[in-house]
């Protein structure tokens, strides 16, 4: 390889899978339910990659093996070249996971969802608020012959 391109083969490959909590870890989560996060995406992993000043790359194209229908990874470098963390908060692939599942939960886009899913929620309240008595009286049985 030429000096100016970068080797991602080396990198660490993270799937959605590993920190959704709705995951077992037979279905392939490899942190615990509380620390995890719901449904993350590969495009949140990447953000929370950056935020954390570590170079990724998201490869949609590729698949989870155990779920084929979970598509998607982002490979993360940890380490330089010669070994030297590039960030030293983060020491292992675990403790990387753990980060990036606290940050899922704050990333703007999944806010901005919330937010939305919240005015609806409360929109069909205000209005179902009247009540009309029905023109139907009577019980509603399976009439007799």
């Amino acid at each position: 390889m030429d000096s100016g391109t970068v080797n991602i083969k080396k990198w660490v490959v993270i799937y959605p899978v590993y920190i959704n909590s709705k995951k077992t870890v037979a279905e392939g989560r490899r942190i615990s339910v509380s620390k995890s996060c719901e449904n993350p995406n590969c495009i949140e992993i990447s953000d929370c990659c950056k935020h954390l000043k570590l170079p990724s790359a998201v490869e949609i194209d590729k698949a989870y093996p155990r779920d084929f229908m979970q598509v998607g990874r982002v490979r993360v470098q940890l380490k330089r070249e010669d070994g030297t963390l590039l960030n030293p908060a983060i020491t292992s692939r675990k403790h990387l996971l753990q980060k990036i599942a606290e940050l899922v939960p704050r990333h703007p886009e999944r806010v901005k969802k919330q937010e939305a899913q919240k005015a609806k929620k409360q929109e069909p309240q205000t209005t179902t608020s009247t009540s009309g008595t029905s023109s139907k009286s009577g019980k509603g049985g399976k009439k007799k012959r």
